[in-house]
């Protein structure tokens, strides 16, 4: 699949009255609507935190310019600049694109401790963040292509 067919894979949402590129207002939507806006995946994915198989999502190998959003909300999350190629499988960047739209929790599942990343705006559940990244910032976000909406530069 090429770049131009994975960026037209997208969800639809004309009927998710939260979506916005521009609005980063907190959002408390109950569970419940969620998961009627929602497609299945991107519901199993962002609020059971779920995660999708390494090398199977849409935006793991993907280059282009432009920014990454929530797919739930439509939040800005990532430039494209801050995307590197971390072999992992998932698509990986160092930094946020701003330092609100990201919020971070300690998760304690699979007898780990990492960092839980989740959107800022709309709580979606998003990867995780490492500190094996490269420089400047030395953070790698692992994130999951389902939760992710790539935003063409116009």
């Amino acid at each position: 699949m090429n770049n131009d067919q994975k960026n037209m894979d997208q969800y639809d949402h004309s009927g998710n009255p939260y979506y916005s590129h521009t609005d980063t207002t907190a959002l408390n939507v109950p569970l419940a609507e969620w998961k009627k806006l929602l497609p299945e995946d991107l519901y199993y994915i962002a609020f059971e935190k779920g995660t999708e198989r390494a090398f199977t999502g849409k935006y793991w190998d993907f280059e282009g310019i432009g920014t990454y959003a929530c797919a739930a909300c439509g939040n800005v999350l990532f430039q494209a600049d801050a995307k590197f190629a971390s072999s992992c499988g998932w698509p990986s960047f160092f930094q946020a694109a701003r330092k609100d739209a990201i919020h971070y929790h300690e998760d304690r599942t699979f007898g780990m401790v990492r960092t839980e990343t989740t959107c800022g705006r709309c709580g979606a559940h998003l990867g995780h963040l490492f500190d094996d990244g490269p420089e400047p910032t030395g953070k790698r976000y692992c994130i999951n292509s389902v939760s992710l909406e790539f935003l063409g530069k116009k």
